[in-house]
């Protein structure tokens, strides 16, 4: 446990301004997405590596538990410090873009970076950083690494892990190591950068990302396909995927979202016989690589019963089809005052079924469960509508339909997290998606790393 003496040390290698235990601090690092609250016993701010090295030197042997901590922005409880000890926050100091390095087409960024930030700044050299997790305004790319996070353009251009070529990381004792060079190929040693990302801070604390950059598309377009029910969109995903279509996105709304939205935002202007929507951008270097892309996406729409396509002609065109995908999540609160939501993925060619699936869950237990989405990857926003979040029947049964979810999910091949990660909420469920020896592995592995257990202990059921 931390005491006052402690503090004292740790002051002496951060300087007394960046650690703080007034009840101020504590209450404003005790919570992220998910609401739940957890107070620290400290908050600390350290201002380069090496301050990072000695605290968890110091930390190591008193073995005080360290949780690192972004944007706060995780919706598992990823950076909630469930059992107390001391918040590592990165977002103060370390923020630099270090480097932008156009030869190699490389950016070398410090972890408090925010996403944004790091994408504005390589367009402005003709380069292109494509992660775009929704929280990309505030969510540092720390954070994106440690939870591998992912985003609408996921469909064309992968996720986090696609992107890191390098890292530079404190071990819990307070070494400090560089996995990944910034070579295209490397297949010296174990892939320990493979290993960081997604570990969600409890194996190392990241101090520098190295990430690939790519040029930037010169044209996009935006588009909308209209389908009668939300079976004959989620039919159309994969087979246009299959027919050669490569959107840079492809989100899908379901007609629970819909109704919502129309209820929500009384003046939108979506179609009146929408009972599923795909909505997205595509992209290219040319006029006619974008339009071939529409054909292409038209045709095969049309082909599994599409009964409408937009293509957006001005960019107050396309913010106007983009809105309803981007207000969806807050819609949905029509339904109810608690949504229990979850981030499932699937294999593409299982949507209608898992959606289907899903559906008849919702209707067992009494709840309405509308889905949105990242359809191009198969990524599902589940939400669980409560009623009344203070009924603990409700709750219960709300808590029984998402393991469901789950378990139907793991059966179909798929996963409990496409981007939000496991943290504490979906921890008690890694039982469903691992099986003994994979999660002892998962156990020997964290060892490994941190011996003590102090670094964002028990998450992961870990």
């Amino acid at each position: 446990m931390i005491n006052p003496a402690h503090l004292e040390e740790i002051k002496k290698i951060v300087g007394d301004d960046n650690v703080k235990s007034d009840k101020a601090h504590l209450i404003a690092y005790c919570y992220d997405a998910t609401r739940e609250r957890f107070e620290p016993d400290a908050v600390v701010f350290p201002r380069n590596e090496q301050d990072v090295s000695e605290v968890m030197k110091l930390c190591n042997e008193h073995k005080i538990i360290i949780v690192p901590r972004g944007a706060g922005s995780c919706f598992t409880g990823g950076a909630l410090p469930s059992h107390g000890g001391i918040i590592l926050s990165l977002e103060r100091y370390m923020n630099e873009i270090l480097e932008i390095d156009m030869e190699n087409m490389l950016g070398r960024v410090q972890p408090g970076v925010i996403n944004m930030d790091f994408q504005k700044a390589a367009e402005e050299v003709g380069l292109f950083y494509p992660p775009d997790p929704a929280s990309e305004l505030y969510c540092t790319l720390g954070g994106n690494v440690a939870e591998n996070a992912g985003g609408m353009r996921a469909a064309k251009y992968g996720i986090t892990k696609d992107y890191v070529v390098a890292l530079r990381a404190v071990l819990p004792n307070g070494e400090i190591i560089t996995a990944g060079k910034k070579t295209i190929k490397d297949v010296a040693g174990y892939n320990t950068a493979g290993i960081l990302i997604a570990s969600e801070g409890t194996l190392a604390i990241i101090t520098e990302i190295t990430l690939k950059l790519i040029p930037k598309p010169k044209f996009k377009q935006t588009y909308m396909g209209i389908f009668p029910d939300v079976t004959k969109a989620m039919n159309a995903v994969f087979k246009s995927l299959a027919a050669g279509a490569n959107p840079v996105a492809m989100e899908f709304l379901d007609a629970l979202v819909i109704d919502a939205l129309k209820q929500k935002f009384p003046d939108i202007e979506l179609p009146q016989d929408a009972g599923g929507i795909l909505v997205g951008d595509v992209d290219g270097n040319s006029e006619s690589e974008v339009q071939a892309q529409l054909d292409t996406l038209q045709k095969s729409f049309k082909e599994n019963g599409s009964n409408g396509f937009i293509i957006a002609q001005t960019q107050e065109e396309a913010a106007k089809l983009w809105f309803a995908r981007k207000n969806a999540s807050p819609a949905t609160m029509v339904y109810g005052t608690k949504k229990l939501n979850e981030d499932i993925s699937v294999p593409r060619s299982k949507l209608p079924e898992a959606l289907e699936e899903i559906y008849k869950i919702g209707d067992k237990y009494g709840f309405k469960v509308p889905c949105f989405g990242h359809s191009g990857d198969g990524n599902i926003h589940v939400n669980v509508m409560v009623k009344d979040k203070n009924n603990e029947q409700e709750m219960h049964d709300g808590h029984k339909a998402i393991e469901e979810i789950f378990q139907l999910v793991v059966d179909m091949g798929g996963t409990l997290s496409g981007e939000h990660g496991i943290g504490l909420s979906k921890a008690p469920f890694m039982n469903i998606a691992f099986n003994d020896a994979e999660i002892e592995l998962f156990r020997s592995i964290k060892k490994a790393f941190d011996p003590n257990n102090i670094l964002n202990p028990f998450k992961m059921g870990l």
